[in-house]
């Protein structure tokens, strides 16, 4: 049976691919509703309204769909069949590869994507302040898992690790943006990652009778 109706003028996900790319490389104040809908496909202010609602939804619908897609890069935090290094690490290089790719902008959009925001526009801010603050307890809970595991030293020092760790990785969004290529981010991992293993607990070990 043939369709009635008049078709849609715009591919959906085509359109939030596009205006995740450009929330991406511009963030969500210097965005403006004209260049959303022009990336979108040239659709008119009804069809976007009908559609999204607002900048605002649309900029959580972005979000969202970057957290689904790219942003599964820190899923390892949150993987508890890892060890807790292996998670840091996986987590560590598997951004830094991802925010250096030059398919797409460069950088976190959850760290850059809301920045200086005016207060009319604090709620997206908040919302990014937010998934980032998740990726600080995911740091901490990985550090706190391998203290409690015997694997790291209760000190002064792995109590200011998980603030180091997450200071890395949030900085690797103005090091990408800069030009800094994955392969220099990825030989920084690891010597970032000295840090954990200067303070693991060594394990003796059995001696042969």
């Amino acid at each position: 049976m043939a369709r009635t109706g008049r078709p849609r003028e715009f591919d959906r996900d085509k359109a939030i691919d596009a205006a995740t790319a450009l929330f991406w490389a511009q963030g969500y104040e210097p965005t403006s509703l004209t260049q959303l809908k022009s990336c979108m496909g040239n659709i008119s202010p009804a069809s976007f309204y009908a559609a999204f609602g607002s900048k605002e939804a649309l900029f959580r619908e972005v979000v969202q769909r970057y957290l689904e897609t790219y942003g599964q890069v820190m899923a390892p935090l949150w993987d508890e069949s890892l060890s807790p290094r292996d998670a840091i690490e996986q987590t560590l290089r598997g951004s830094a590869r991802m925010q250096a790719t030059r398919t797409h902008p460069a950088g976190c959009l959850v760290v850059c994507g809301a920045s200086n925001c005016s207060p009319e526009n604090e709620p997206v801010q908040a919302l990014l302040a937010a998934e980032r603050q998740r990726t600080r307890k995911g740091i901490r809970a990985c550090v706190e898992r391998a203290i409690a595991n015997g694997e790291l030293k209760a000190s002064p020092a792995t109590k200011v690790l998980p603030n180091i760790l997450t200071t890395f990785f949030h900085g690797m969004t103005c090091e990408t943006r800069d030009g800094v290529t994955s392969d220099t981010l990825d030989a920084a991992v690891t010597s970032l990652l000295t840090l954990w293993d200067i303070n693991a607990v060594k394990r003796g070990k059995s001696k042969v009778s």
